[in-house]
């Protein structure tokens, strides 16, 4: 099968929507399918091109705001992408901008199917707006115009959770919608089989990690919020793995906790690889996941296939909650005292604390991505089919 994927931003490091995109192209060429990107250039090396290259295209006035989120957008090449969409057999959307309303209109015209997976929420764009992201209107006219100029003219469309699939249903998505997680690369744990010797003594650091970007939508200030309910304070050693527009104001907010004596240990801020996440994550005592707008969460995903235990954020916009399998590791979303409790519970009870995170290993072996690659397959090959059908119709 000839498969064309279309996104603005390929190669950016840092960005969810991207390193799916590249983990789903690689398994899907390792299971012997011929896969193509459109996409714009690599933001730090311009030897990596992708298979069509799109130049970038820069936004006026607010193109360092989207730089900082470690997203870029890409310029229309009509031709070029006639050229691409007349090489495939199925065309697929990884979002629901410019450059795909135009490649939409080429394929319709080419009788080309087309799907797409809906990675991001308009919260994810209008966070960033300061008073704006209050109007609860804007993101009802954005998420109109995605489903009018891009969901609706797709054959099906991947959800990549059950929040996003109930959703999209509420906004009567023409298309035929497909509950299929991104899936994360199989891993394994480098956790050692039993808890270290001084797992249980009363004075050690208790490290607790929060990997992501640092913006306002992975809310990062209701953990540092939470240390000042907890019992557990003294002994909690708060690392942030991560870049974004919210660094400076988190690393103010976590130095005065210390200031004020609430934390005993400066927090950590870093930006790590893959094998130092990993590290991180099978070394945690609890990974915290306070995002109120995700879509599905692959980072806690990962940490929980390294045997860390969640306390993941539960919100109307957030659909990482469904991966929880206790109760205690949810919490209503910004509310610093019930995270501060679900961390004392968890704290106080090391011996559930270890086994709850071998089960997390063996619950994770479910979002494998090469199930998801493979009902992925069946999806694309569905539309085809579907497409046929209605060509065959008129």
């Amino acid at each position: 099968m000839k498969i064309l994927f279309v996104l603005n931003s390929f190669f950016a490091s840092g960005n969810g929507l991207s390193s799916s995109a590249r983990r789903t192209v690689a398994y899907l060429k390792q299971a012997g399918h011929d896969v193509r990107v459109m996409s714009g250039p690599h933001p730090n090396d311009p030897k990596t091109e992708p298979d069509y290259l799109l130049k970038e295209y820069i936004f006026p006035i607010v193109h360092p705001i989207i730089k900082a989120q470690g997203y870029h957008f890409a310029q229309s090449n009509l031709p070029l992408m006639e050229e691409a969409a007349r090489w495939a057999d199925i065309v697929h959307l990884e979002e629901p901008f410019v450059i795909e309303d135009r490649m939409l209109h080429i394929c319709e015209r080419l009788g080309k199917p087309v799907t797409a997976t809906y990675h991001l929420h308009p919260e994810n764009i209008t966070h960033s707006l300061g008073p704006l992201r209050h109007w609860k209107g804007l993101n009802r006219i954005i998420l109109r115009a995605w489903r009018n100029h891009t969901f609706n003219h797709c054959e099906y469309v991947q959800c990549p959770s059950e929040n996003v699939l109930d959703r999209l249903r509420r906004y009567h998505i023409h298309a035929k919608l497909e509950l299929i997680s991104n899936g994360i690369v199989p891993d394994k744990c480098i956790r050692e089989e039993n808890p270290p010797e001084d797992y249980e003594k009363p004075d050690r650091p208790l490290k607790l990690v929060y990997i992501g970007r640092l913006s306002k939508e992975k809310d990062q200030t209701t953990l540092l919020e939470a240390m000042r309910h907890s019992h557990f304070a003294k002994r909690i050693q708060l690392h942030f793995a991560g870049k974004g527009p919210s660094e400076k104001a988190l690393r103010r907010k976590a130095r005065r906790l210390v200031e004020d004596g609430v934390l005993t240990y400066e927090p950590v801020f870093t930006f790590e690889n893959s094998d130092g996440l990993r590290e991180l994550a099978a070394g945690a005592d609890l990974c915290i996941h306070c995002a109120t707008i995700e879509v599905e969460g692959l980072s806690i995903m990962e940490a929980m296939q390294q045997g860390a235990v969640p306390i993941i954020a539960q919100g109307r916009y957030s659909g990482t909650a469904q991966f929880a399998i206790d109760r205690h590791c949810v919490f209503p979303e910004r509310n610093p005292e019930a995270l501060a409790h679900r961390i004392d519970y968890w704290l106080s009870h090391p011996g559930k604390r270890w086994k709850t995170g071998w089960e997390y290993v063996e619950h994770m072996e479910n979002y494998d991505i090469r199930k998801s690659v493979e009902k992925l397959v069946q999806m694309f090959r569905k539309a085809i089919e579907q497409k046929k059908g209605s060509q065959a119709s008129i």
